[in-house]
């Protein structure tokens, strides 16, 4: 390429150009045309290239006295891709810039080389490459400052530096794919090692399926030994079933733990069923607004097929929107009217011939439904059913009119409903029977649905405390679940180890030890459950790659302590002082402690730290509610004609729990209490 070629390569003018740069080089422009040699030159080279890249002649040059050109297409397509090497000319020096992708704009005057970016983010200025007496320098137009940043990251800042607190926490790979498959409420797809009580509920509740009323089950076992993942599991695929062979079949699970009165669980049951039933009308009246709309789609057709057959001419009409995509074809055979465009008419592309055989039948002939008037009335009574429906408040009614609600709600359809009731001791022991038999009772008076009970228990003697007729219609199918044992706890462990962890995330001796400690104390997959996740955190916390040995260890020690130091740390200071009186009395080798015991040592303990000294009623009021936290083990004795009396132990370990309570400012000030203990016995 010449030199003229590049300068008027380089002349290549953005139209957003400024017009104080036009009349600086207004002089420098005029001298450039009084050389009509390069002129031609760089016009004819330019319209070469033109038609060169269009195929089309090159329109005329424009007037150079602007020195401003419009970019060709060849031009345009070489700005869009690879870098451009431009060479500007300045007095006895060359330049070599690299352009990039956008709109350059050069401008020469007497050895000065201006290339103008033009703006083509929102947000950027327009960058000026300004080459004075052979030196470049970047300025912005707008601001008039050096915007040359060399090597720079514009995009970059403090954020390095700014580290917040859960940045560090998050660097680190994470160990576990989904922990929630380490929680008890997460119910398992396979329960290893129940396949027979599972079966064995699922014998029962088939049932319900037929549209029969099951039997009454009671499941009985000890803590994390499966009872209520299997029975949670049993119900979920009944539902499912149900809804296959479209037989109607509610179950409802209620944890009577937190819901423990007979008001609270008549209240949440009735309030279940009656948001059930609301959904069932609104689906009942949406079937019929549909049906209703085709009776009325049909009654439109069939007028205008029998006004087509005594007008005897096609249809004219405008077709709908629903009807104007519809081909027919052109086959002579064909029966049936056909319009001015080549189509049926509207009523046989619905499908209603103009011949009374061949039309579909009526969509109310099936149904019970005799007219349109008829659905309209029953869509009126399905909605004065949904208004009638009133929501039990958690407290205010009488108990009575609260069944009542839960009766109507109930049998409002026709239906089998499993009510499972986890934690039934528990209701027993707050509220009495009362529930369990208006329950039990339910079905001589039911008239659309049957109600069946399912039962969920650790205690195994729970039904002793019940009303005889209770429990001869509650108890009709007994379940127990044994304990696991140590190879059956791996099993589970590696079930769920297999979803909860990332690949390669457990050492070869974690779940065999995880599932040890469990089987040591009572079979409890729950606790080995909890075991392993807590291993797992710990390793996570350390930054750990894999779950060793070492952190099953130390989640076994952090569970038990954590249990006892949460509960012993958040006592009041009168019960701190209790415990304490009875550790120093297990301390000093004091066995079967009785509250008389405990009572003298806890007046002295008061008065070293000068505060107010309950009765020993009191006191004993206070042992009762450690032995309910589980911190103590109380029995009531009798001592023969002496009355009785209650015998006190420790339940927790004795020195962890000391290190708790001298953790309290008002405790860590009794300096010496072995006078306290000696100076008891020489009383």
């Amino acid at each position: 390429m010449s030199d003229d070629e590049t300068e008027q390569t380089g002349s290549n003018t953005d139209t957003g150009m400024g017009s104080e740069e036009n009349d600086s080089t207004a002089d420098d422009r005029s001298s450039q045309q009084t050389d009509p040699s390069s002129s031609t030159s760089s016009d004819h080279d330019s319209s070469s290239a033109t038609e060169a890249a269009d195929g089309s002649p090159n329109p005329p040059a424009q007037n150079t006295s602007t020195a401003e050109t419009t970019p060709t297409a060849s031009e345009s397509a070489s700005s869009d891709s690879d870098p451009v090497s431009t060479t500007h000319t300045l007095d006895s020096e060359t330049v070599d810039t690299e352009g990039s992708v956008g709109t350059e704009t050069s401008v020469e005057s007497g050895g000065t080389a201006a290339d103008t970016d033009s703006e083509i983010d929102a947000g950027a200025g327009t960058d000026t490459q300004t080459t004075t007496g052979g030196t470049l320098s970047n300025t912005d137009n707008t601001h008039g400052f050096s915007t040359d940043f060399g090597d720079t990251d514009l995009g970059s800042s403090d954020e390095d530096s700014n580290q917040g607190l859960f940045d560090d926490l998050l660097s680190g790979e994470p160990i576990f794919e989904n922990k929630e498959v380490l929680r008890p409420s997460y119910t398992p797809h396979e329960l290893p090692h129940r396949s027979d009580q599972i079966n064995k509920m699922a014998t029962i509740l088939v049932a319900a399926l037929r549209g029969e009323t099951p039997s009454n089950i009671l499941i009985y076992g000890k803590t994390g030994t499966g009872k209520t993942a299997s029975a949670k599991f049993v119900s979920k695929e009944l539902e499912s079933t149900s809804q296959k062979y479209s037989v109607p079949c509610d179950v409802e699970y209620i944890n009577c733990e937190v819901t423990d009165t007979q008001y609270r669980v008549l209240a949440q049951l009735a309030n279940k069923f009656i948001e059930k039933n609301k959904a069932r009308i609104d689906d009942q009246i949406e079937s019929l607004q549909a049906l209703r709309d085709d009776v009325t789609a049909y009654e439109e057709a069939s007028a205008q097929s029998e006004h087509e057959d005594a007008a005897g001419s096609p249809s004219t009409q405008p077709e709908s929107e629903h009807h104007r995509n519809v081909s027919t074809g052109n086959d002579p055979g064909q029966r049936g009217s056909v319009g001015v465009d080549g189509s049926q008419s509207p009523v046989e592309q619905e499908g209603y011939s103009s011949s009374p055989s061949n039309r579909p039948s009526h969509p109310l002939e099936e149904t019970a439904f005799e007219s349109v008037a008829d659905i309209d009335a029953r869509i009126e009574s399905l909605r004065e059913d949904k208004d009638s429906f009133e929501e039990v408040p958690m407290t205010g009614w009488p108990t009575d009119r609260v069944y009542s609600v839960f009766f109507d709600a109930v049998d409002y359809d026709e239906r089998v409903v499993v009510i499972m009731l986890d934690e039934i001791d528990k209701l027993v022991e707050k509220s009495g029977d009362d529930t369990l038999y208006n329950l039990s009772r339910m079905n001589s008076e039911l008239e659309n649905s049957r109600v069946s009970i399912i039962g969920i228990s650790n205690d195994l003697k729970f039904t002793d405390f019940l009303d005889p007729r209770v429990k001869s219609s509650l108890g009709e199918e007994e379940i127990v679940f044994p304990p696991y044992d140590a190879n059956q706890l791996r099993d589970i462990l590696q079930h769920r180890s297999e979803v909860a962890f990332k690949e390669g995330a457990l050492s070869a001796d974690v779940i065999p030890l995880c599932a040890a400690f469990a089987a040591q104390e009572h079979g409890d997959a729950r606790r080995a459950l909890d075991l392993l996740r807590t291993a797992g955190e710990l390793a996570e916390r350390s930054q750990a790659e894999t779950i060793v040995e070492e952190h099953v260890r130390q989640a076994q020690d952090k569970i038990e302590l954590d249990r006892v130091v949460e509960v012993v740390r958040t006592l009041p200071t009168q019960s701190k002082l209790v415990l304490f009186a009875i550790i120093l009395l297990e301390k000093n080798g004091v066995h079967s402690i009785n509250t008389g015991e405990v009572f003298n040592i806890y007046k002295r303990l008061c008065e070293e730290i000068d505060a107010d000294v309950l009765t020993q009623r009191r006191v004993t009021d206070l042992i009762s509610e450690l032995d309910m936290l589980g911190i103590v083990n109380a029995v009531v004795v009798s001592k023969g004609r002496y009355g009785r009396t209650k015998e006190i132990s420790l339940s927790v370990p004795i020195d962890e729990t000391e290190a708790v309570l001298l953790s309290d400012s008002r405790l860590s000030d009794i300096d010496d209490i072995q006078p306290f203990v000696q100076a008891r016995f020489e009383n």
